[in-house]
């Protein structure tokens, strides 16, 4: 049946479903996948609070460069969601994604999915068709409940679990780490960077529990040394997360992992908004989406490693985010002015009341073109961070950063 004549319809389907609407059950996901039946990829799924973009940026790049066929999904988008599904890092074309879409509306419980829920099985029917060698998953905000936990991964990869979505997943960090660590399935096998102490006890416990093995990326991979395509010394912890599952599904799959094709795939991934930096209109900008206490934490410490001071920072964030332990961070980034710039974006926090929080060095401005021009006179580099919702506006004006 055709539900969609063009992408545009496609889109109009998908904003009525609503960007920020969700329904923690696995209930419409499961009777997709059955109605379906099983997928004959492997799927690697990326759960945790910060770097999971960047760990599946970086175990693409690697898997590609030793000549397997990837498909990945990631969110959110800057543009268009079709930014979320890429087949060895393309996009897949609107008439594509129509296609596919009417594919998913055919399948039973596909007209009864969340707009997430709706693009997950979009993707997976999107690697089928492509025939990719491996499929990478990047999780929504949890693990226990989310949709792309339904189809039974090949591979569990854990980047550090913060504090982030604490309305929604628990108050506490060791709330946080159980809903993640539900990531993990009956006789899995996950695999994990470095964790805060509560975060660590909740994987092994989920682990236990579940019959699953849970290994650590330092027993497989060395620390990761030299120049990443993705920026920023906290990069080089997700590489490694990313080393070390390809390494295992290498050796699990027998194939040969070459020194110098990982090297090359580690050096060669790109991905928009994690310490890039870009020239635009005779301004230096540096753009990072860091959101919650830890990736500014992680994002004071490699402009401290790159002696980089910023002399202005743009700054916004969601209003469903615990600002509080990001201002004072992001006060420490620097002496300068603070713009906070006004999203169009229905989560976004008021610009004013977040500037007046933030105190006398920061001030609201209606748009990003707005705070960027209140900018233009800053003698230095200026930062824009707090959200990649931030980032997508600034992409908005400057489309072609999004590409290397």
């Amino acid at each position: 049946m055709t539900h969609f004549k063009d992408y545009s319809e496609l889109s109009d389907y998908m904003d009525r479903l609503g960007l920020f609407s969700m329904d923690l059950t696995l209930d419409r996901m499961k009777r997709f996948r059955e109605a379906h039946g099983a997928f004959g990829f492997p799927v690697v799924h990326v759960v945790g609070t910060n770097g999971k973009g960047s760990t599946v940026t970086f175990l693409c790049s690697i898997a590609r460069t030793h000549g397997w066929k990837v498909g990945t999904f990631t969110s959110p988008h800057f543009l268009t969601p079709r930014e979320r599904i890429q087949i060895n890092r393309a996009p897949l074309p609107p008439e594509t994604w129509v296609e596919l879409a009417n594919a998913v509306l055919d399948t039973p419980g596909g007209g009864e999915l969340t707009y997430f829920e709706f693009q997950t099985c979009l993707a997976m029917l999107a690697f089928e068709r492509a025939d990719v060698d491996l499929a990478i998953m990047e999780a929504g905000l949890g693990g226990r409940f989310d949709a792309t936990n339904v189809f039974e991964p090949y591979l569990t990869l854990f980047t550090p679990i913060g504090m982030d979505h604490e309305k929604i997943l628990g108050p506490t960090l060791a709330d946080i780490a159980r809903d993640k660590a539900g990531a993990i399935r009956r006789g899995g096998v996950a695999l994990t960077g470095p964790q805060e102490p509560e975060a660590m006890v909740a994987l092994q416990d989920r682990a236990e529990a579940q019959g699953a093995r849970l290994m650590f990326a330092v027993d497989l991979a060395d620390p990761v040394e030299g120049n990443l395509g993705v920026k920023g010394m906290h990069q080089a912890v997700n590489a490694r997360l990313a080393l070390a599952g390809w390494r295992w599904i290498a050796a699990d799959r027998g194939e040969r992992s070459l020194l110098q094709s990982e090297r090359f795939g580690m050096m060669s991934a790109f991905l928009p908004g994690r310490m890039q930096r870009v020239e635009a209109d005779g301004l230096s900008l540096i753009l990072d989406g860091a959101h919650n206490g830890h990736a500014l934490r992680a994002l004071a410490a490699s402009l401290h490693a790159d002696d980089i001071k910023p002399r202005a920072v743009i700054f916004a964030c969601l209003a469903d985010k615990d600002a509080a332990p990001m201002v004072e961070l992001l006060k420490g980034l620097g002496n300068g002015p603070i713009v906070v710039p006004a999203m169009e974006n229905e989560r976004a926090s008021d610009a004013s009341a977040l500037a007046a929080s933030i105190g006398d060095r920061a001030e609201a401005a209606p748009s990003m073109a707005a705070a960027i021009e209140r900018c233009r006179d800053v003698d230095g580099p200026i930062l824009i961070c707090g959200s990649l919702y931030l980032l997508a506006e600034f992409y908005t004006l400057y489309p072609e950063f999004l590409t290397p």
